[in-house]
């Protein structure tokens, strides 16, 4: 046996290096379940040299499973005027790890990374998109980035979707002495601290974390995958200097950088005197002002250096009529402040979490409002919309922490929520029908608040581009759209009124002598989820609202009912649910609520909300039936 054990060794080592690095077949077979990404390999590495220079190394290998994670088959890094990219490589690989292309300088796109609605901005990216027919291949790229200013630091997110699995991601940050800096992490991730000399690194690493099967209405993964959160304490960019040990120091910064004089034209002062004339409260004066804005404004984003953080001039808006979320709220400001009404800017982000109270930095938001604090409450103001009632704000800044940027520094404060029964839908609908099935249909519905967001838009729309909105969203059997209009009655409510008219060939199934009728035509639940036997992530709704859906059908001499099902009612922590249907002098009038709450549920509740899901479908898809009368 021994003499057989140097032969054995010499084989599996010749074995070993036949198979290359990255061949498919050396991940381990629990990686590829729910898998269509495998990060086989990702090193970060963020050297701090100073309070404003610092240089990043990034390194990944990343295979390619399936067509489901081509997503993943590209690189793209943003640069501007205060950072530099280079020593970029990357080398694609077939499923056994055999080389098959390696890229050169030349085949990296350098382009504009200028954003929809943005006219200026000094963004630009380096993008390589790695195209095979074949699946599996694997891709490796690095590069470096310098930075000459600095506001915050690269986060750690290992495990970017559903999906992906990792073999190994790490991430290494280092900070001279003298200088601090703050972060989040998730729970009982590990942090590696190590002082060489003048400096002190810290780590954070993972391995082999299996793929996570897609799960519907999740809230995210962070409370399942390691991440880290890293900030300044202190930044230097663009020829300015802030202090981000709090909100507090946040909202000084940025006051001071607005601080220098917003004068307005004459032409505009003597325009909002004139306004001022016409009202004698305070909302009636916003509200002057606020149309003012919307009419004579428009958005377009401008973001060039510390003008990506710092707001456009009032008088240079007043003199091109344009400017991004900070230009037009800072504009907004000197209009109000005209009139001698106070007013602060807001920075807030928009469709993203609440600002953490306890952690101060500039990447936990995106967006500018206004507040304007009367006396028993406080109006909003979006003021890059040119059609959002006074107060309103869209439902991507509701209910969440923000900062209010005074002259005594950032204050966390919280904006309006909104209630299921103000995202309401209230819908009318009468049918009348003939003897042969047709049916003549006349829908008269309302929306509000994050509902009437849905439907704002169709407003601006031309007509022939409203008829093909409405014709992909109803789903009325053999339809023909005559007629639909969408008004916003009152520029002051945050509410939208819809009118259709239409008409069926048949609406009807036959079957024998009988007639069956969907008594719910229009707002019906079509699937449900399948449950989960083991969901890790949380869930909720997107958004809470109340559903009011009442439908007639005047039905013909020549049909009676035979049958309609009972009163259902459905009542849960998720939300409640009820169907009645009666009949009066052969007019069949159906009638369905349903409301929803917007609450983030722990996973174990899921199989709950679809059960509630379920009954819905089953109570959405119940028909009524209908005899011939001889």
């Amino acid at each position: 046996m021994k003499k057989l054990l140097l032969p054995l060794l010499l084989l599996s080592s010749i074995f070993t290096k036949g198979q290359h690095e990255y061949d498919v077949d050396k991940i381990p077979a629990a990686l590829k379940v729910n898998a269509a990404v495998v990060i086989r390999m990702e090193k970060q590495v963020y050297d701090l040299k100073s309070i404003g220079n610092a240089t990043y190394n990034y390194q990944t290998a990343v295979t390619i499973l399936n067509k489901n994670g081509e997503d993943a088959a590209s690189m793209v890094e943003y640069y501007n005027q205060f950072s530099n990219i280079y020593n970029l490589k990357a080398t694609m690989y077939d499923g056994k790890g055999v080389k098959i292309k390696e890229y050169k300088s030349a085949d990296f796109k350098d382009k504009s990374a200028i954003s929809d609605g943005s006219i200026y901005e000094d963004g630009r990216m380096k993008q390589l998109d790695f195209l095979n027919a074949s699946f599996p291949y694997t891709i490796e790229y690095s590069y470096t980035k310098d930075y000459t200013g600095i506001t915050s630091y690269p986060s750690w997110y290992p495990v970017q979707s559903f999906g992906y699995a990792v073999e190994k991601s790490d991430y290494t940050f280092k900070i001279p002495e003298g200088m601090t800096f703050k972060y989040l992490k998730s729970k009982g991730l590990l942090t590696d601290s190590l002082k060489i000399k003048d400096k002190t690194t810290y780590k954070w690493s993972c391995e082999n974390l299996e793929a996570l099967e897609y799960e519907p209405y999740s809230t995210g993964l962070r409370n399942v995958r390691p991440w880290v959160n890293l900030s300044p304490n202190a930044f230097e960019y663009d020829h300015s200097q802030g202090n981000l040990e709090n909100w507090k120091n946040v909202g000084t910064w940025m006051y001071q950088l607005n601080s220098e004089p917003q004068i307005l034209p004459e032409a505009i002062k003597t325009k909002v005197a004139g306004l001022m004339q016409q009202a004698s409260t305070p909302k009636q004066k916003i509200n002057l002002l606020y149309k003012f804005l919307q009419a004579n404004t428009r958005y377009v984003s401008v973001q060039l250096g510390i003008g990506g953080l710092k707001p456009t001039n009032a008088n240079k808006v007043a003199t091109v009529n344009y400017g991004d979320c900070k230009a037009l709220s800072n504009y907004m400001k000197a209009l109000l402040n005209e009139a001698g009404i106070a007013a602060h800017l807001v920075v807030i982000g928009y469709d993203m979490p609440s600002m953490n109270e306890k952690f101060a930095s500039l990447n936990q938001a995106n967006h500018m409002i206004l507040a304007v604090p009367l006396q028993k409450d406080t109006v909003w103001l979006e003021c890059t919309s040119q059609v959002n009632p006074m107060g309103y704000l869209a439902y991507g800044c509701s209910d969440k922490n923000v900062l209010l940027v005074t002259a005594e520094g950032g204050k966390i404060v919280r904006t309006p929520a909104y209630r299921p029964a103000d995202n309401f839908q209230q819908r009318n609908i009468n049918i009348t029908l003939d003897e042969k099935g047709a049916a003549a249909i006349n829908i008269d519905a309302k929306y509000g608040y994050a509902q009437y967001e849905n439907m704002i838009y169709l407003t601006l729309k031309e007509p022939s581009e409203q008829r093909k909105s409405v014709l992909k969203e109803l789903e009325i059997p053999n339809m023909e759209l005559i007629s639909a209009s969408f008004i916003q009655a009152d520029k002051n409510l945050p509410e939208i009124n819809e009118k259709i008219s239409a008409k069926s060939s048949q609406l009807f199934t036959h079957g024998a002598d009988k007639v069956f009728i969907t008594l719910n035509l229009l707002n019906r639940r079509e699937s449900v989820p399948v449950k989960a036997a083991e969901r890790k992530t949380n869930f909720t709704v997107p958004f809470g609202y109340h559903d009011v859906d009442e439908i007639s059908y005047s039905l013909p001499a020549n049909l009676k009912v035979e049958f309609l099902p009972k009163e259902v009612t459905i009542v849960s922590e998720f939300g409640n649910y009820n169907m009645k249907v009666e009949v009066q002098n052969n007019v069949i009038v159906y009638k369905r609520t349903q409301t929803m709450n917007n609450k983030q549920y722990p996973p174990e509740k899921y199989n709950e909300l679809i059960e509630f899901y379920k009954k819905v479908y089953q109570a959405d898809k119940l028909k009524g039936i209908l005899a011939k009368v001889n």
